[in-house]
């Protein structure tokens, strides 16, 4: 059998979920197979994340360059038998010059057919960017974003893009 849950009354205010034993996993267990799926994952830099597991909930640690490999980490272990919840304390490191930065993110915005670059605003300090202007969709503000992301010594995107259609 594997989830049992139930509820008490109308609108599930009493809810409890139980792991049948076949999907329990001690503390230790855990972190073991976390430790292996992080090391076996190609986009997690080696050596560079830690985990720790308390109550089933693990805890991600380290430092890495680019928010792609923080998201793999957490992706890597978020599914594994007995994880209840993962907390994704991983730290980007900022290693680029801030101009550099705001230069690759409008070569990107140049590049990409779906961003309108003259209606976007860029400012970048101690791997932080901030996006601001207008765009014409959702998807246009998400690509703008996904461009700020991917460019080297990124840390934080904050996202200040305003939909005119």
């Amino acid at each position: 059998m594997g989830l049992l849950g139930y509820f008490n009354g109308f609108g599930g205010r009493d809810l409890a979920i139980h792991l049948s034993n076949q999907f329990q996993r001690t503390d230790t267990e855990i972190a073991q197979a976390a430790a292996g799926a992080l090391s076996w994952n190609v986009l997690i830099p080696k050596e560079r994340v830690t985990v720790t597991v308390t109550g089933g909930w693990l805890h991600l640690y380290g430092t890495v360059d680019w928010q792609y490999q923080k998201d793999a980490a957490a992706r890597a272990v978020r599914n594994l038998t007995g994880v209840k919840g993962v907390t994704n304390g991983i730290v980007l490191k900022s290693r680029a010059n801030p101009t550099d930065v705001r230069t690759q993110i409008e070569a990107a915005f140049k590049r990409s057919a779906e961003i309108d670059a003259r209606r976007i605003s860029i400012s970048a300090t101690d791997g932080t960017v901030v996006l601001s202007g207008n765009v014409h969709s959702w998807a246009e503000r998400q690509q703008a974003e996904r461009a700020a992301w991917a460019a080297p010594g990124v840390v934080q995107v904050e996202d200040h893009l305003v939909i005119v259609p």
